[in-house]
């Protein structure tokens, strides 16, 4: 297993009005995260604000290339980026206990955070197709290039892990420096991670490994 310490590259916020950073994800321009009452757009290079959806958003949030994904309370919101507009829901798996979530092979896989554990789950019916048990918290949850990864935040310690999807043995870690959690996760789909802090309202890009 690799272990090293996690790099920020760069640190965004806190946001007027933002008290928490929840999900977090990217639909190729803007990162988009949630902080309970809405979902804002960022646009990374400037670190500006674009626009904000007033929708519930307190927890996970996923982009599958046309719509954003987004855990309200018990239910799995799908959302029109242009308009905000809710076009259906599916209920989550952790009802109510749910934490990150991510798009990849045409599912979402949402983390359960104290049960520590990440289910695969149908879009369409909110059925779980599969679990993958974790050993720590699991928070944000994203894929890249075939990779597994999710955050962990317990006992002040915080971590992004690469996990084998399969046997959900961890293969990686990165670990935050004290005092900085992950509470939202995902990929830009190149080189960097971007992680909600949680409650200290910032938003941070941290280095992906290269492979090798």
């Amino acid at each position: 297993m690799k272990r090293q310490p996690a790099e920020i590259l760069r640190e965004y916020g806190p946001f007027p009005g933002v008290e928490a950073v929840h999900g977090v994800t990217y639909d190729g321009k803007s990162v988009w995260f949630a902080s309970g009452e809405a979902l804002h757009a960022l646009d990374p290079a400037t670190g500006q604000t674009l626009r904000t959806l007033d929708v519930t958003a307190n927890a996970g949030t996923a982009f599958d290339g046309k719509h954003l994904y987004q855990i309200a309370e018990r239910q799995i919101q799908k959302i029109d980026p242009q308009t905000g507009e809710v076009l259906a829901t599916i209920p989550a798996p952790g009802d109510g206990n749910d934490s990150g979530m991510a798009w990849a092979e045409g599912t979402l896989w949402v983390g359960q955070w104290q049960a520590r554990k990440i289910h695969q789950v149908d879009p369409q019916t909110g059925r779980v197709l599969r679990t993958i048990e974790s050993n720590r918290f699991v928070t944000g949850v994203t894929w890249v290039d075939g990779e597994l990864w999710h955050g962990t935040w317990e006992s002040e310690e915080s971590e992004l892990r690469r996990v084998d999807p399969a046997s959900g043995e961890v293969l990686e870690r990165l670990e935050m420096p004290a005092g900085v959690g992950v509470s939202g996760l995902e990929s830009d789909g190149a080189d960097q991670f971007f992680c909600g802090g949680g409650t200290s309202g910032k938003l941070r890009a941290v280095r992906r490994p290269r492979k090798g």
